[in-house]
């Protein structure tokens, strides 16, 4: 429901009068905070039922967690996801809800029906972009009940990241349907993986209430106070296979997958589905690994 004369729904008018960045600084040390034992469990079997989180498939118990964070943070049972066995697949790197993915148009991404933003304005790269248009991507949205645990869609190296300062509005369907631009807006976090067909990349977006986005390979963290633009080569660059962990939120966020053109082959995906960590959403194709070895 819009507010009479305005056109948007009252939550986005209490978020943007919100001292965002400021706000999400204190939820990450409130969730950082040492709780009592009895009402932090509390809390989080309030979040757990409220949100539906399957509790089952968590590595610890509740009672084993020392605050919420680590406890929104956990890991898994070592069997809870199984990763495609198909080599070629390329996999999701998180649990999620499936938004928009298709074919980058001149430049341009869909961030929703009626809104676009642009590839450069999301990278800060003008030649990354360039690399990247005619290619596919993929959102997921990390709901508060998923794992927010970040893993490699692909088997290489890390050789690449860079840290984009921003803004914090919600990446819920309340900001993706009515905040222009809002992945490109927002802070982020941008992976660059080096594979034997090429390099590709995944975006880590920050949102209202992560406290912040953290990764395996630096000791960088999103949501710092006068935070600058930071682009940064590994030296030696890490390997990973692909499912290994890369990186967290701490507290649930989006992800963009981006692939050059006639890298892969998009699965059949349609939006708000819902996806696994592990799950195909794509596969490599035969023809751009040709002309790479050619």
């Amino acid at each position: 429901m819009a507010l009479p004369g305005f056109g948007r729904p009252p939550a986005y008018y209490f978020i943007w009068i919100l001292p965002r960045n400021s706000f999400n600084r204190l939820c990450g040390l409130f969730a950082d905070a040492q709780l009592p034992r009895f009402l932090l469990t509390l809390l989080i079997r309030l979040f757990s039922w409220k949100y539906g989180v399957n509790l089952n498939e968590a590595s610890k118990q509740v009672s084993e967690y020392r605050n919420f964070n680590e406890f929104f943070t956990r890991k898994l049972l070592p069997d809870a996801r199984t990763l495609d066995p198909d080599k070629e697949a390329v996999l999701s790197p998180v649990d999620g809800i499936l938004g928009e993915s298709g074919i980058i148009n001149n430049e341009v991404l869909i961030q929703a029906k009626g809104l676009e933003y642009r590839l450069a304005d999301l990278l800060k790269d003008s030649e990354k972009s360039k690399f990247y248009d005619g290619g596919v991507f993929i959102t997921i949205y990390l709901a508060p009940y998923n794992y927010h645990r970040i893993h490699s869609m692909v088997s290489g190296e890390v050789r690449e990241f860079c840290y984009i300062p921003g803004d914090l509005w919600t990446v819920s369907p309340l900001g993706v349907h009515h905040v222009p631009e809002l992945f490109a807006r927002n802070e982020r976090l941008i992976t660059y993986f080096e594979t034997d067909k090429g390099e590709c990349a995944l975006v880590k977006i920050g949102a209202t209430v992560v406290g912040r986005i953290r990764v395996v390979y630096h000791d960088i963290t999103s949501n710092r106070p006068r935070a600058a633009f930071q682009k940064n080569m590994l030296a030696p660059p890490l390997r990973v296979e692909r499912g290994d962990e890369v990186g967290l939120f701490e507290l649930g966020s989006t992800v963009i997958c981006l692939f050059p053109p006639g890298q892969i082959e998009l699965n059949e995906l349609k939006i708000d589905q819902e996806i696994l960590l592990g799950q195909a959403i794509g596969k490599f194709s035969k023809i751009h690994q040709d002309e790479i070895n050619t």
